[in-house]
């Protein structure tokens, strides 16, 4: 759901009967807030510095970070210069600030932060390559009780061989011991959207990802256009990366917190956060019921007169691609999990490691939950063999031979299958709702569940979150759905073929008429003079998500179109495909209404419809299967109406507007139908976007998670502005990216994103089946939102992407994504273990396979021949045939033919029996 920013309104335009694409690039302004004219500042005094890597400035007066280009670049700055003068006053946080908690024996935490209350620092001599030095003690102010702070605060920026690094040293000046459980600094960096349209976005701001993973910790900030150079942030000696704390902005703060910014959070700013090296002082207070955390967390004492220093480096990364070879040039240990950090207990993963000191010995937390067993090196990588036992979160700590310690972050899941079997049994049981007497007419329906309470959710103050549609609404269906598209179940599909003939149909979406195929915003409704009795007093009612009647009947939203086309299509490919699982119409009926319900989000919903749909993917698919049908005056229609908003979004540098000023939704459509209509130039561009915002980190929560962090205002039970990890953004984006590796099978770092998005969307799901709408990422909370809210968009992606692939890189070999591998010279074997077990992809023939029935019980390819083998699984009541595709997808690479099966609608069908089938692809 998206609903905190919305466009101005501009004027609609229609070129013959199909609506016009509007400019992407439009004025945003908050809802219900009046535009306010800009304050002029008083510009900051600087004092301008070069490095051989950046072009800087610091803060004449504070000596902070003020500026900081890569050379040769001075239009684009990694900080918010830009607006330095107006964050310029105190109680504004910026590089070079730090935050302290400490205590002496028998006293409480006591907080100072040097950006609460600035004093006059006092500057210090210089020394070889020293660009600046000041003790900045003056600065941190006094405690909540006055008493004064008993450290020494000395800050100095270094030039170290080229290399620009921030260090700070910390001195006891009392007679008693201080333990510090508190050491941040605050790390901004300009992510900030505000008064940015798209272009100027894109070419300007950046975002920042952390891995917390102690002394192998770094930042990276990348460019939201995916250009390099990447900037990272690499601690020294003594410096781990703890914890990533959130600088909660000063108006929301809780009574007594300094540690605060005045910069507001919202959709167009995410804020900032502390690198924090010591965090036992808040998982005491702040964090005390809060899940696991990332480190265990830890503190330092100083004894009288001892001094502690810790710092961090800035370096250039040419490429986002390049980030590990420049961590590994600049003598940082690198980890590399294959095929991610995901690992369901019946499959065995990789981890490789690149280190400049000897692995001493490596930990699991909890222990036992992973095993890490060396295997063969090679190429400078040291390769171990990760399995997993239990569920939930887990890390491997790895000591090193000089000190360091790395931690990897895992999460463990159930075998795939049975996750599959748990959201289709959860959300077809626990969240079923039917019964008479509804006033809204929602049964049958798949509402939106709260785990905590362990309830069906038939009311909330956001009534779409009650009312199945808007992604906060139609999340759990879309997942009831698409689990059925692999992993069918006939009680829970005649459950939802009920669903979408007795509610989607007549009820959600227009029936019958001129605006037949056309989507509500949201069943439920606020009316207290039609249901007088109703409504929960104890929900706030007032806000503007208390949608009346009329604005929930609206059908001007595109973006809840895709939702119900996906009811359609699903019930079509098992109609289609199966026998006996739909029952109450034929394949033709849902097909037709999977393309009504696409033609109506044009004629009905054109204004959104310009931008790129979440889940919009299902368009290709419904367009591909028309034509595969052929359906041919219906497919030449919606391949008219895709090709208009393509050309449209040809024309734009960056066609990603959505009813947000920036936002992680519309590229994955907008790659597809740029690859749909052979726009390459366009689809590229499309994919370094991506990767400008979905990194690749060694962590099961930041890899392939894909930037979203307002989400929860609108889907969450906490509902506040929040980095998400493995909201549905990261399945959906991760879409694009198998395609493009498939496109160009060299490119492993694009694999590996995409899985680690892909498998991220499976993490939400618990053991028995609920999946949230994403994990709150903040240090204070640490678990699972406790409401489904539009999960079930990113199980779309997961569904839909669910594969195993075959990989041979030139440094780490033979690698399996989403099966058990093993190779033995040229002959390579592989059993997929992902949730379908129908998508296999063999990069070093360029091969995609695919089956819309049937299943792949294992594969075995022969890289001499190119021959690829594969078994499959036995005949059942409802596939007795499966359904074969296949095609090669790299430039040059060679055709592929069958051995057996019947042509069928540009695949072959092949007959199953009750032992295991085999299918021969060879080469032609």
């Amino acid at each position: 759901m998206k609903r905190l920013l919305k466009p101005l309104p501009l004027v609609a335009l229609m070129l013959g009967t199909v609506p016009a694409i509007l400019p992407t690039t439009v004025a945003y302004a908050q809802e219900g807030e009046a535009q306010k004219p800009k304050k002029v500042f008083p510009p900051i005094q600087r004092t301008e510095i070069q490095t051989p890597a950046f072009d800087l400035a610091l803060r004449a007066d504070t000596q902070t970070l003020a500026h900081l280009s890569p050379k040769g670049e001075a239009a684009f700055d990694f900080v918010p210069a830009g607006r330095e003068a107006e964050r310029a006053g105190d109680g504004y946080v910026h590089i070079g600030d730090i935050h302290i908690r400490l205590k002496t024996a028998g006293s409480d935490w006591q907080d100072y932060s040097s950006a609460r209350a600035r004093k006059q620092i006092a500057p210090l001599a210089g020394g070889s390559g020293v660009l600046a030095a000041a003790d900045i003690t003056a600065s941190m102010g006094l405690s909540a009780n006055g008493g004064a702070m008993p450290l020494k605060v000395e800050r100095r920026w270094v030039n170290e061989a080229g290399v620009l690094a921030m260090r700070f040293t910390l001195v006891n000046t009392s007679s008693a011991p201080v333990e510090i459980g508190g050491l941040g600094m605050p790390m901004v960096f300009d992510n900030i959207i505000l008064d940015r349209e798209l272009d100027s976005a894109h070419a300007e701001a950046s975002f920042v990802d952390p891995y917390i993973g102690r002394d192998a910790g770094y930042l990276q900030v990348t460019r939201l256009n995916g250009r390099g150079p990447a900037l990272l942030v690499l601690p020294e000696k003594g410096t781990p990366l703890e914890a990533y704390r959130p600088i909660i902005e000063a108006r929301a703060a809780k009574n007594g917190d300094i540690f605060t910014d005045r910069s507001p959070r919202s959709q167009v700013s995410e804020g900032f956060y502390d690198w924090t090296v010591a965090s036992k002082g808040f998982a005491e207070k702040e964090w005390a019921k809060a899940g696991q955390q990332w480190n265990e967390p830890t503190s330092l004492t100083l004894a009288p007169g001892e001094s502690r220093t810790i710092g961090l480096r800035f370096v250039t990364a040419p490429s986002i691609r390049a980030i590990e070879d420049t961590l590994v040039a600049n003598k940082r240990p690198v980890a590399v999990g294959i095929p991610g950090y995901v690992v369901p207990t019946d499959q065995t993963a990789s981890l490789f490691l690149k280190t400049p000191s000897k692995v001493a010995k490596i930990e699991s937390f909890p222990e036992g939950a992973l095993t890490a067993t060396s295997e063969k090196n090679g190429n400078g990588w040291a390769r171990y063999q990760v399995k997993a036992s239990g569920w939930g979160q887990a890390r491997l700590t790895v000591t090193y031979a000089d000190g360091q310690k790395q931690t990897v972050s895992y999460y463990i899941t159930k075998p795939l299958d049975q996750v599959m079997a748990d959201i289709g049994n959860f959300t077809t049981t626990n969240q079923w709702f039917e019964g008479k007497g509804d006033p809204f007419h929602r049964s049958p329906a798949i509402l939106s569940y709260d785990r905590e309470d362990n309830k069906i959710l038939t009311q909330d103050g956001r009534v779409w979150v009650a009312g199945m549609s808007d992604e906060g609404g139609a999340g759990s269906w879309v997942a009831a759905m698409m689990k059925q598209l692999d992993n069918p179940k006939p009680d829970e599909v005649a459950k939802l073929e009920r669903l979408v003939n007795e509610t989607v149909l007549g009820t959600l979406q227009v029936k019958d008429g001129a605006q037949a195929g056309a989507v509500k915003k949201s069943i439920f409704y606020y009316d207290p003079v039609e249901f007088p009795n109703y409504y929960d007093p104890k929900i706030d009612w007032k806000s503007w998500t208390a949608w009346s009647k009329k604005d929930s009947n609206d059908l001007g939203r595109s973006y809840n179109y895709p939702h119900v086309a996906i009811g359609h299509w699903v019930l079509y490919r098992l109609a289609r495909d199966n026998q006996g699982l739909v029952k109450q119409h034929d394949w033709k009926f849902y097909l037709d209404w999977a393309y009504r319900t696409t033609v109506a989000m044009m004629r009905d919903a054109p204004y959104y419809a310009q931008f790129g749909q979440m889940e919009g993917d299902v368009f290709v698919d419904i367009l591909k299967d028309l034509k595969r049908e052929r359906m041919t005056a219906e497919a030449t229609e919606m391949e008219g109406l895709m090709k208009a908003r393509a050309d449209h979004w040809r024309t734009l540098k960056y066609p990603f507007g959505s009813e947000m000023a920036w936002d992680s939704t519309g590229q994955p459509e907008v790659y597809a139908w740029m690859r749909y209509f052979d726009f390459q130039p366009q689809a590229d561009e499309t994919r370094e976007v991506i990767l400008g915002y979905d990194p690749t980190i060694p962590s099961w929560g930041y890899n392939g998670n894909a930037r979203r962090y307002w989400d929860f205002l609108y889907g969450g039970k906490v509902s506040r502005i929040e980095r998400q990890i493995h909201h549905y953004g990261s399945a959906l984006n991760a879409v694009p990216l198998f395609d493009a590796y498939r496109q160009n099978p060299t490119d492993l770092h694009l694999l590996r994103v995409a899985y680690g998005g892909m498998m991220g969307g499976v993490t939400n799901i618990d053991q028995q089946g609920f999946g949230s709408a994403a994990f709150h990422s903040w240090p204070d909370m640490m678990k699972w939102d406790a409401i489904t809210g539009d999960y079930g968009m990113g199980f779309y992606g997961h569904a839909i992407t669910a594969a195993s692939y075959v990989v041979q890189d030139p440094q780490l070999g033979w690698l399996g994504f989403g099966g058990d591998l093993t190779a033995k010279g040229a002959k390579v074997h592989i059993a997929p273990k992902d949730g379908a077990r129908r998508r296999l992809f063999i990069a070093p023939a360029g091969l995609w396979i695919t089956l819309e029935a049937g299943r792949i019980q294992s594969a075995d390819y022969d890289a001499k021949t190119g021959k690829v083998l594969l078994t499959l699984d036995p005949a059942s009541a409802t596939a007795p045939t499966a359904r074969l595709l296949f095609e090669t997808t790299t430039a040059g690479g060679k055709a592929y033919g069958v051995d057996t099966g019947t042509a069928d609608r540009g695949g072959y069908a092949v007959t199953l029996g009750s032992g295991t089938t085999t299918v021969t692809l060879s080469p032609r």
